[in-house]
């Protein structure tokens, strides 16, 4: 039996400014600066609950080719970044990513400058030899952050393709000239379904947690030039998703399929553009139609998608992702959002100052708006960043990118060249979730007056011994809570929190249960209740 009981419990944490990007000591000074802070209500109530958590990932596309290959030096300190869930004298080493996405690539690095890509950086390597075998020597520089990820502990590996090997396509190349439909040759998809299962199958055998095939990505887009890609009609899709279940059974993996990868949300609910690209929830969960996969044994009721161009305002954002979490109740489908960064360019004045402006805590800040909005309003179960690492050219700053590389002959210069890097605040506000909110991990109520502003959720281990709650203050006043906590089945014993702000990397500061919770202005803050 719950006990069910109601306490406001005060809590403070400092928010002494630190002046380098170096580790910090954990601040237990306990000596609040209330000139500067407002009040908030908050109540957290863990007997109201919602989805389960399966992971927070980012993918190797494209620079972790060539820094695994290439950066000797550097590499280890690289993927501790994004990997480790090591906490030493209070300054976390990484974010502790938990998936990782891992790009099969279509063999444009092997074609070269003949590959009509003309930024090398954007070809991508195959297993797929010319003679239709297998080369696992091949795609090393991948293979370390693959190992790496595994050393680490992530629990979930997913093999995403934007393009089938260049041997199976129709032009020869790993970018169409096909339109919006397939640049798969029409005999070829067998050949594409079981390579994409012999990799895993590989994989798997290596002891690997390959845990999921995505086979197609952003399939609503031409993808024509710059980098690998193809369209793909939903009813190619689903012919292509029934062949790789066929053919994953055949390899007697357990692994599954993720459906979707749509290049921006509305594609999975909504008409968009043309009727073959949209309405994808319902033209692969609707049964009876031509596209219906909801009958196959390695698909599961789940689907992902992009949080791309619909992230221009709070308002414009969440009534995307409420139309989303419409649809996906009614198919009865989880969504996972798979790929985000900055790319969008209609993001309102008012709530970002823009990119020249911008500060790369500013774009960090904006992403935690989208994760915010992905994970409460969504209701998405798994977040991944698009880009792990990669070079900010022009100007881009961390739009992009969570680490930020320079080859040794500048930021435009060869990526095979080792160079230094660093990493950015996009990497340490997904760290505020991601080294946090683990797998199992289920969001409970977080109730507030919440607004573009000031915003937050809460979650609750699977043990039921740990509430972790992550705020985010963009107001240049710090706001103290006052908490009231609702069937929380135990006291707690310890709290600790982590602050990520323009000069604070996930700050450890312990606080005590006499103290009130002050989230700093500009921050993304993450409280965590140890209970008895």
């Amino acid at each position: 039996m719950k006990l069910k009981y109601i306490f406001t419990l005060p809590l403070f944490f400092s928010t002494v400014a630190c002046s380098d990007d170096s580790p910090q000591t954990p601040d237990t000074s306990g000596q609040p600066d209330n000139s500067i802070n407002v009040e908030k209500t908050v109540t957290i109530d863990a007997g109201q609950s919602f989805q389960t958590l399966t992971g927070f990932g980012a993918s190797d596309c494209w620079a972790p080719a060539f820094v695994g290959k290439s950066w000797i030096t550097n590499r280890d300190k690289i993927s501790e970044l994004l990997f480790s869930s090591e906490i030493q004298s209070g300054q976390p080493k990484g974010i502790g990513l938990s998936m990782w996405r891992m790009n099969l690539g279509g063999g444009s690095a092997e074609q070269g400058e003949a590959s009509g890509i003309e930024d090398k950086s954007r070809r991508a390597e195959s297993y797929l030899t010319d003679d239709l075998t297998l080369d696992w020597t091949r795609c090393k520089g991948q293979r370390y952050f693959l190992q790496r990820a595994k050393e680490f502990g992530c629990q979930s590996i997913v093999l995403f393709s934007n393009t089938p090997p260049v041997q199976y396509t129709s032009n020869g190349k790993g970018f169409s000239n096909s339109g919006g439909i397939s640049n798969l040759k029409d005999e070829r998809y067998t050949d594409f379904a079981r390579y994409m299962s012999d990799v895993a199958k590989y994989y798997v055998n290596e002891g690997y947690p390959v845990t999921h095939i995505s086979p197609v990505n952003e399939p609503q887009y031409k993808w024509d030039s710059g980098q690998e890609g193809s369209g793909w009609t939903n009813d190619e899709v689903a012919r292509l998703i029934r062949e790789l279940d066929t053919a994953i059974t055949s390899a007697g993996l357990s692994i599954d399929i993720l459906p979707g990868e749509s290049g921006d949300y509305e594609y999975l609910y909504k008409f968009k553009n043309d009727a073959a690209h949209s309405n994808v929830l319902s033209a692969f969960f609707t049964p009876g139609t031509s596209t219906y996969i909801g009958n196959l044994t390695h698909v599961k009721k789940l689907i992902c998608g992009h949080s791309y161009w619909t992230d221009g305002t709070w308002d414009g954002m969440r009534n995307v992702r409420k139309q989303l979490a419409q649809a996906a109740q009614q198919y009865d489908v989880e969504i996972w959002q798979s790929e985000w960064s900055m790319l969008g360019d209609g993001y309102s004045s008012s709530e970002f100052i823009g990119y020249d402006q911008a500060t790369e805590m500013d774009i960090a800040l904006y992403m935690s708006k989208v994760i915010h909005n992905d994970l409460t309003i969504a209701g998405v179960s798994s977040w991944s960043y698009w880009t792990s690492m990669d070079i900010p050219r022009w100007g881009h700053k961390n739009r992009f990118l969570l680490i930020s590389l320079e080859p040794s002959d500048g930021v435009y210069g060869d990526i095979e060249k080792e160079g230094t890097y660093k990493a950015t605040p996009t990497l340490w506000v997904l760290g505020n979730y991601s080294l946090f909110i683990r797998p199992g991990y289920r969001r409970i109520m977080l109730n507030m007056n919440e607004s573009s502003s000031f915003f937050g959720s809460a979650w609750i281990s699977p043990k039921k011994d740990k509430i972790v709650a992550v705020y985010t203050n963009l107001s240049e006043k710090g706001v103290r809570l006052n908490e009231i906590h609702k069937e929380w089945v135990s006291e707690i014993s310890s709290i600790t929190t982590y602050i990520t702000t323009n000069n604070k990397n996930l700050q450890e500061v312990h606080v005590t249960a006499d103290q009130q919770v002050i989230v700093p202005s500009e921050s993304v803050t993450t409280v965590i209740y140890n209970l008895k």
